[in-house]
């Protein structure tokens, strides 16, 4: 069976989560931490990031989210995630790299440095100014959200692929640090709920991080 190193609250592990239960792949989760990783999780991956898939029986080592996804993308054919002709799936992609790139710089990772890793680590309270600099960004990429969903059906297009997972994964984290305000954005939040309400998502919905609570409405589909 595979085995997944991740930790909760890594969006880019959630993203593979998440493509990995569209296509019925089965899987175990190693918990890693990366300020406190294991010499097998060393061995596995110098660069000490999460996610890391592997299988012994296969002796496959898989690192990195996109490189995952396109690796189930070319060996299952259950729940195409980077589908349709070139020009759609040029834009999955880059919809993709988008939230994985700029929304995780902009948002997640400031919130995750700030509310877990100098929290759980580094014994510091959180810089206000950082957490401000990071809520007033994530307005301009739900904005931008509300207009993709506003001229499509999904974020990428006519049909669920990649990029709602890789946007919808970051978000849950943001959103788990209490990081999102959704006034001003009908179009995006609607689009987050029907995510929430997938299959897929229930195990990181029911999921919690130790020493780091989520907020009352994080579990809730329809909040």
């Amino acid at each position: 069976m595979w085995q997944l190193f991740a930790f909760p609250l890594c969006p880019f592990s959630r993203k593979v989560r998440l493509a990995l239960a569209e296509k019925g792949v089965a899987y175990e989760i190693v918990p890693q931490f990366p300020w406190e990783a294991s010499d097998l999780f060393y061995a596995l991956n110098p660069a000490a990031r999460t996610p890391v898939l592997r299988h012994e029986g296969k002796d496959l080592t898989l690192i990195d989210s996109q490189a995952i996804c396109e690796y189930f993308e070319e060996t299952v054919e259950r729940g195409r995630l980077i589908l349709g002709p070139a020009g759609d799936r040029a834009e999955i992609r880059r919809l993709t790299a988008l939230f994985d790139e700029s929304f995780f710089a902009d948002v997640t990772h400031p919130l995750l440095h700030e509310k877990v890793k100098k929290r759980l680590v580094l014994g510091q309270p959180p810089d206000s100014a950082a957490l401000r600099t990071a809520m007033r960004l994530v307005h301009e990429h739900l904005d931008y959200i509300d207009w993709l969903i506003d001229t499509r059906r999904w974020v990428a297009g006519a049909q669920l692929s990649l990029a709602d997972f890789a946007a919808a994964a970051q978000i849950s984290v943001a959103d788990y640090l209490g990081g999102i305000d959704w006034t001003g954005h009908e179009e995006a939040h609607g689009w987050y709920r029907v995510m929430k309400s997938r299959p897929s998502f229930r195990p990181l919905l029911a999921e919690k991080m130790e020493g780091v609570p989520a907020p009352s409405h994080y579990a809730d589909v329809n909040a």
